[in-house]
């Protein structure tokens, strides 16, 4: 068997609400922070189902969220235009930062300073001394709304893509524009610069990436138009590559000329952040309450250059291109850039500007009535465990090594297990035998102290040798006595009745021979007869069902007091979603709450599938009637309250079943708790 190339990690439910963003911590891709219409700031351990920590305090849906170069901190951003920076280790709120006039569409924190840029819908981009907790400056240009915003590795710069179509590169020290990218034909979605070189990358809703040199300020080169819009780039950690995500796919790139390397088709949808951890690379994508994770094995890229995109337009061969040397199958750049000086430079420049930070903090400080009060800002840590191995090693020089080791592949497409974990085996069973003659060797080279005291210890090892003989032989010779019992006492494999020595126990067997078949004939019988009268019961049901009344059917399984035929029936309607109506929610949602409480885990599992299925399609629709009666005479709206009404009845005491069963421990659990969360949107 092969492995996959890619794979889906996980998926699960991340907020009671519509999910709107998204961040991987880029330095380890093993944390992951959401942000939802429930006002909440979610963090994940990657390839881990339950929350970790849930941060709380914004009064308006979050839109953006971003973690630091240590992830250390998460930046979030509100519907209002407000900011709240999150100190993960402490569980703590630091700064809230007001100043936007809307929606906070893209953060990132500076890679060594105590700064975060924001950009906003109100086309304007902030860049904030978390320190002082003020605006340091505010650069105004761009037309359009803010998409991306990205520091250069050095610190120096801010890139900024916007949805008129420009990306513009801002110098931090002067606070003034350097340049305007102007030929992408449509709304810019990602920008990144590389993590060397004098190079960066957009990606655009024109479907194309395209590469600028930041030196020239000319383009480098751009990709062939793809499927759909670029949505998400990263470069690979070294350099080499950028990975390009967008709707269901993921594209390899290089630049020198632009060539595409590999693609790969993914499950991922609009995919929203991209991370390379370790030799795999992590894209992650929400849709409404839903969050997925997939996988790319980055060591089964196709490494070697495929057609550029200026051969393809010109009909040249693979390999030469017009003016531009040979295309070597290594994918360095040999364009001799300058690269980034990423070392801190000294604080004194910091100090010396500090006055026209401070004026410059006065002029942008927002009034009393904007100001939130970080009192109100909470952190509940769900997941202590999960939590303390995160951040406690932080601490300590090496972080723990699960963060550095990939997530492996399905089961199913993983190849056989290498021969590695056997090999220490023969070693260990090997060390002893030399280890028996060798100990009297020693023992002449010791001190006569040292002998005296040794001088014991030499004894076992001759009344241990016998054991490996007869250890040995029984592997080539048989046994005369094979067919005696091994030294086991076969009474205890025996009922008490049937207890005894030589002879008691052959008569006592015959006779209780016959006892033993009738008790398991009557438990056969017993089962055949259940399972008989279930049949009976499943033809009835299905007699109806296929004459087309499914609501007579699903009414006559309940009349049979059979969770077994209940459960059979949900079963079929969880795989067929579209059968579902509220007529069959009504019927159905008080067996589905006596299941939640059975016995047998797979009734409960079904219960929840079907449970599911009723919060995602019918919420909003009970809801909205249950909120909102019949006010004139309208027979049709005036059933369907009463059928919302019920619906909402049977939920409500679903839910005080959830809550009580949500801390079971292991996957029942689990869902219970993403029942949780689906079941807080009725309020």
């Amino acid at each position: 068997m092969t492995t996959k190339r890619s794979w889906k990690l996980q998926e699960f439910v991340a907020h009671g609400a519509n999910v709107n963003c998204l961040a991987l911590g880029q330095q380890s891709g093993r944390v992951m922070v959401t942000g939802g219409d429930d006002k909440k700031v979610n963090m994940w351990a990657v390839d881990k189902p339950n929350c970790i920590m849930s941060l709380s305090g914004h009064t308006a849906p979050v839109e953006c969220v971003r973690f630091n170069h240590n992830e250390e901190l998460v930046a979030a951003g509100s519907q209002s235009g407000s900011l709240k920076i999150w100190d993960l280790e402490a569980a703590k709120i630091i700064r809230t930062l007001t100043g936007h006039k809307s929606n906070t569409r893209s953060l990132d924190f500076h890679p060594y300073g105590d700064f975060v840029a924001s950009g906003s819908v109100d086309l304007n981009i902030k860049l904030w001394d978390i320190r002082r907790k003020g605006c340091i400056f505010t650069y105004k240009g761009h037309t359009g709304p803010i998409n991306c915003i990205r520091f250069s590795p050095d610190g120096r710069w801010i890139a900024s893509a916007s949805a008129d179509g420009l990306v513009k590169l801002w110098d931090l020290t002067s606070g003034k524009l350097l340049h305007d990218f102007k030929l992408h034909e449509n709304s810019v979605n990602h920008v990144e610069f590389h993590p060397n070189e004098f190079l960066l990358a957009t990606g655009s809703a024109d479907k194309t990436v395209k590469f600028w040199d930041l030196e020239t300020f000319d383009l480098v080169s751009s990709t062939s138009p793809s499927a759909s819009e670029v949505r998400a780039l990263v470069f690979h950690s070294e350099g080499n590559f950028l990975y390009s995500g967008s709707q269901d796919m993921l594209h390899v790139y290089g630049w020198e000329p632009a060539c595409c390397y590999d693609t790969f088709s993914m499950g991922w949808g609009r995919v929203a952040d991209l991370a390379v951890a370790s030799s795999q690379l992590i894209g992650a994508s929400f849709n409404q309450t839903n969050v997925s994770v997939h996988v790319v094995d980055l060591q089964r890229v196709n490494k070697t250059r495929g057609v550029s995109i200026q051969q393809l337009q010109q009909g040249q061969p693979a390999g030469t291109s017009q003016g531009q040397k040979p295309a070597s199958a290594a994918p360095l750049s040999a364009s001799g850039r300058r690269s980034f000086v990423t070392e801190r430079p000294p604080t004194t420049s910091t100090k010396q500007r500090e006055p026209e930070i401070k004026s410059e903090a006065q002029r942008e400080s927002p009034t009393q009535d904007e100001k939130e009060d970080d009192s109100a800002s909470s952190a509940d840590i769900q997941d202590p465990v999960n939590y303390d191995s995160i951040f406690h090693p932080k601490k300590r020089i090496s972080r723990s090594p699960t963060r550095d080791q990939p997530f492996p592949a399905p089961l199913d497409d993983q190849p056989p297990a290498p021969s590695q974990p056997p090999a220490p085996q023969p070693k260990q069973t090997s060390q002893p035998p030399p280890q028996a003659p060798s100990q009297p060797a020693p023992a002449p080279k010791l001190q006569p102290a040292a002998a005296a005291v040794a001088a014991p210890e030499p004894a076992p090892p001759p009344q241990r040798q016998p054991d490996p003989a007869p250890q040995r032989t029984p592997q080539n010779i048989i046994s005369s006595d094979r067919n005696q019992p091994a030294g086991l006492d076969m009474n205890a494999f025996l009922p008490q009745n049937m207890r005894g020595a030589g002879g008691d126990q052959k008569t006592r067997a015959k006779e209780t021979e016959a006892e033993a078949l009738d008790s398991l004939m009557k438990g056969h019988n017993s089962m055949c007869a259940v399972l008989t009268s279930r049949n009976k019961n499943l033809d009835v049901v299905r007699a109806i069902w296929t004459a087309g009344d499914i609501k007579t059917a699903v009414e006559s399984a309940v009349n049979m007091r059979d969770q077994a035929i209940i459960v059979d029936l949900l079963n079929i309607m969880n795989i067929k979603k579209s059968l579902w109506s509220l007529d069959l929610c009504v019927i159905l949602l008080p067996k589905i709450k006596e299941l939640l409480t059975s016995k047998y885990e797979n009734y409960v599992h079904s219960a929840c599938a079907s449970l599911k299925l009723i919060l995602k399609s019918f919420t909003s629709l009970i809801k909205s009637n249950v909120k909102m009666p019949p006010s004139a005479v309208d027979i049709s709206r005036e059933e369907r309250y009463k059928k919302c009404s019920k619906c909402y009845g049977y939920l409500l005491a679903v839910r005080t079943v959830v809550e009580d069963r949500q801390h079971v421990a292991g996957k029942v659990g689990s869902t219970f708790r993403e029942l949780q969360l689906l079941l807080a949107q009725l309020d």
